[in-house]
């Protein structure tokens, strides 16, 4: 059957005291709606309809994509109100309805509601919970059937000590939604038109109300405040570790672990403490990264190792490669195949061929480095004028002594050395020794200037 996702996200989020609106509060490095939107479309539905309010342009701006409907709610009205005005654009089978606040809703658990869906019956996810304080409460009858939802504020003492709790995910015929939001009453405690009140009509009409649980209750957790969204924040990335180190990465603590994107993992990976993994990464069999590291956007291949303290974006480390601690590897740095990179070495846009090295306090930017070339302490390439950059090009074997300075654009030949201290500002043909130094002078009898009294 052909389905609708329709996603409440209008909500202010007052206690979050933020200018932010509340959907776009980050969990793991993406907001909570996009979460969301990215399980829908698991989901492969029909359409998905975002219903928007407070922040409307901003939420809109953040998570435009084709294939969703922004649905404005000028005045915030309730729930029922809220998926009212996605009616027109609805058009499927069955219509889900999410939220744009919980985050950690699983596709497993929203398909297994989806099949409880029929003509004649519409399906609800609730949750039973040791304190149920906030929730609206499932009500049933001596069966065991539901007959209605009691939302907290309206809810007798008796009620409030029911522990099934609305989670407000709900699946329902497409054919009978609009005739039950057109017979909601806002004469409630709160004055407003709760989408919970369907759940009584359908009985009323004779429908029954089947009802799903997630496996995890922390699936249907929303975020009112900042404490909420980083109890979110922990779940998730404990929930990222167990999935790791399912598929054979050792985690020494699972609990200093972050994951803020997506990650292929290979066997026996080892994860030291406080590494944060953000984007999209590779990281191959036997790959150890030390404890201290962000690594965005990169490739680890197989046996690579990146040293404690290390931070990576946009990288890419050959088999058996090694960088680090303290280096910082930038946008287009790749380390060929058992190359090294010490510490305090920073790369941009810069290959490091099979076997080469810069041991330690370098700068590589816009280079081409050969096999087994070996970059001595604070060389620096000087790749950019002020306004442009330029390439440095060293072929294999090369030798740069330590503190030279490659002015850009320069080609070394194989074999190159280059003597220590040197700034070398022309090409250099394979096999020469390059120097570029002024000779050096001893003055006798120089006075040290001495400090004036006042």
């Amino acid at each position: 059957m052909t389905l609708d996702i329709v996603i409440l996200a209008a909500g202010q989020g007052t206690r979050m005291r933020s200018a932010l609106p509340k959907v776009l509060h980050p969990v793991a490095g993406k907001s909570m709606l996009g979460h969301v939107v990215d399980t829908a479309r698991q989901l492969r539905p029909k359409g998905i309809h975002v219903v928007i309010g407070h922040g409307a342009e901003r939420v809109r701006e953040c998570l435009a994509a084709d294939d969703l409907n922004f649905v404005l709610q000028s005045e915030q009205l309730g729930t029922g109100h809220a998926v009212a005005q996605a009616l027109p654009a609805l058009t499927a089978e069955r219509i889900l309805i999410l939220y744009g606040d919980v985050p950690l809703i699983e596709a497993d658990t929203l398909q297994r509601l989806l099949a409880k869906v029929g003509p004649r019956q519409l399906a609800l996810l609730t949750v039973d919970l040791n304190d149920a304080t906030g929730y609206g409460r499932i009500i049933r009858d001596e069966q065991g059937r539901v007959t209605a939802i009691v939302e907290h504020k309206d809810a007798t003492p008796k009620q409030r000590q029911i522990c099934e709790g609305n989670t407000g995910i709900l699946a329902v015929p497409g054919d009978r939604l609009a005739d039950w939001l057109g017979r909601l009453s806002n004469d409630n405690a709160q004055g407003e038109f709760y989408l919970t009140d369907v759940i009584a009509m359908a009985v009323s009409d004779g429908l029954i109300v089947a009802t799903e649980q997630p496996l995890d209750a922390m699936e249907v957790q929303g975020a009112n405040d900042r404490i909420q969204l980083a109890q979110l924040e922990r779940h998730y990335q404990l929930r990222a570790a167990r999935r790791l180190m399912a598929q054979g990465v050792t985690l020494l603590d699972p609990a200093r672990f972050d994951l803020r994107g997506e990650v292929t993992v290979g066997r026996d990976v080892l994860i030291d403490i406080n590494v944060i993994l953000e984007g999209r990464l590779v990281i191959e069999d036997g790959v150890q990264i030390g404890a201290n590291c962000v690594i965005k956007d990169s490739i680890l291949r197989r046996g690579a190792v990146v040293k404690a303290n290390s931070h990576l974006e946009g990288a890419e480390l050959g088999e058996g490669a090694d960088c680090g601690p303290f280096a910082r590897l930038r946008p287009g740095a790749v380390l060929g195949a058992k190359a090294h990179v010490g510490n305090f070495v920073e790369l941009k846009n810069a290959v490091l061929g099979e076997g080469a090295k810069a041991g330690h306090l370098s700068y590589l930017g816009d280079a081409e480095i050969g096999a087994r070339t070996n970059i001595g302490a604070g060389t620096i390439t000087c790749n950019y004028d002020g306004a442009n950059k330029f390439k440095t090009v060293m072929g294999e074997d090369v030798f740069i002594g330590s503190n030279s300075a490659l002015v850009a654009p320069v080609n070394l030949g194989d074999g190159v050395t280059t003597g220590a201290g040197s700034v070398i500002t022309a090409d250099v043909p394979a096999g020469n020794l390059a120097l570029g130094r002024a000779r050096q002078r001893n003055i006798d009898g120089w006075k040290r200037p001495e400090k004036i009294k006042k």
